[in-house]
């Protein structure tokens, strides 16, 4: 049995959104299911809009998400294989050429409109004789060229909303070519997917008219289609659609807040569908969790609040070697023993520099007046080194004894007065990484 073969094929014309991630990580799960094949395919045959910047960051967006495609083909480099399709479907009749001009039609849809007619394409190129089609050529015009449809029912099992059909009686034929011999989406995309033999499609169910015309060409081009399924959209959480216009919500734009790769990945995958959204560590991990029949038939709506207490979440357990060279690179050069303490703490890893400051650099303690007493105490029962898990509870246990201290009024001035917060991570974990000779001083009101 043929190993399957999917692909995600964006236009580089922006920058990739969460919306993007979805159906490029819904490929690269199945495929990763199936042991099939990705294959990145770049829709690069707007001449005008697709940009090499927009094609690297694609590259660099996907593997930021830990996608590897097996292969990566450019439409720019097959522009003579969709010629060669061109004219086969023109010899057998399916692709005939138009000449009206965008103000023509766009008259004809609101007079259709106007009488209470579906504002359909009336093939009126068709009846253009041999003649006619000689004058609007003199005149200037070049045609562009439309597939004829069948007319039919289009009926097909989608992998997500189950048995689907469309009536292609009440759509346009579509145009395949423009005026200026650049071919368009709903044509490359056939010929790419016969050519490339890829077996499954799933897109975003924005694309479920479209697949009723590309079974037709399909059939047109004698070439067998692959499986389909289209899976719901996310939205913001106001309902609107995500488009390359929101950049804070382009990958590259998480990136650059900090947001975990794996929580983007989760989020993307499991939002709108029978799916609790949770943290998940790896891809292999997230794939348990995917099912195609698990996705809902509802939008999916995105809230940026359930992404950062996701990234939160994923980091609370995220282990030390995973982020050690990232540390690193923050200028953070503690150990695991910093991580594991302080990542309870952190919504993003660049929170961890604060902590790291706490820790390292010179801190401004916070002593009340009414303290002053407790704190000579605090001195004089702080352990000898060297510290450990134990000291902390060896420590306030003896102040506790001495002073009368507990819970809150025991713990929080110290607290305050070795981190100068009133919140963080355990200083049972906190007070071994300060060392006694920093806490010393900062007790006495030093800043150190």
């Amino acid at each position: 049995m043929t190993a399957p073969k999917l692909r995600f094929a964006p236009s580089p014309t922006g920058f990739l959104h969460i919306g993007n991630a979805r159906t490029a990580l819904f490929n690269w799960l199945t495929a990763l299911k199936t042991q099939g094949r990705y294959l990145l395919r770049l829709d690069d045959t707007d001449r005008d809009r697709s940009k090499p910047e927009y094609e690297r960051a694609i590259v660099e967006d996907l593997a930021w998400l830990a996608i590897a495609p097996h292969e990566i083909v450019r439409q720019s480099d097959r522009l003579e294989l969709y010629a060669a399709a061109a004219e086969g479907l023109k010899r057998k009749g399916l692709l005939y050429p138009s000449y009206e001009t965008p103000e023509e039609l766009d008259r004809r849809r609101k007079r259709q409109l106007q009488r209470g007619a579906p504002p359909v394409y009336d093939r009126a190129a068709l009846r253009l004789t041999a003649e006619d089609r000689s004058r609007l050529e003199a005149e200037g015009r070049r045609p562009h060229w439309r597939f004829k449809l069948t007319g039919q029912v289009v009926s097909w099992e989608d992998g997500v909303r189950g048995s689907s059909h469309i009536d292609t009686a009440s759509l346009s034929d579509p145009v395949l070519i423009r005026e200026d011999g650049q071919p368009l989406y709903t044509f490359t995309s056939v010929v790419d997917d016969a050519e490339l033999g890829i077996t499954n499609v799933i897109r975003g169910e924005d694309h479920v008219t479209n697949t009723a015309v590309q079974l037709e060409i399909f059939a047109g081009l004698g070439a067998a289609p692959p499986a389909f399924a289209h899976h719901n959209l996310l939205t913001t959480a106001s309902g609107e659609g995500l488009s390359k216009r929101l950049g804070h919500l382009s990958l590259r734009g998480l990136r650059e807040a900090g947001i975990e790769p794996m929580a983007v990945a989760a989020l993307a995958v499991l939002t709108g569908t029978s799916e609790a959204l949770q943290p998940v560590g790896t891809m292999e991990e997230l794939a348990e969790h995917f099912s195609l029949d698990k996705v809902s038939r509802a939008s999916a709506k995105f809230d940026e609040h359930e992404l950062e207490a996701l990234n939160g979440k994923l980091l609370h357990k995220t282990p030390y070697a995973l982020v050690a060279d990232r540390l690193i690179a923050e200028g953070i050069n503690a150990g695991e023993a910093f991580w594991l303490a302080v990542r309870g703490n952190c919504g993003k890893l660049t929170d961890a520099a604060q902590w790291w400051r706490i820790i390292d650099a010179p801190a401004q303690p916070q002593i009340d007046e009414s303290d002053r007493d407790f704190m000579a105490e605090a001195v004089a029962t702080l352990p000898r080194e060297p510290f450990g898990e134990a000291s902390w509870r060896e420590w306030t246990s003896a102040l506790k004894e001495r002073t009368g201290r507990k819970g809150r009024a025991l713990f929080m001035p110290l607290r305050r007065a070795l981190t100068g917060l009133d919140h963080g991570p355990d200083m049972a974990h906190l007070l071994p990484l300060i060392g006694r000779g920093r806490a010393l001083k900062r007790l006495q009101g030093e800043v150190a």
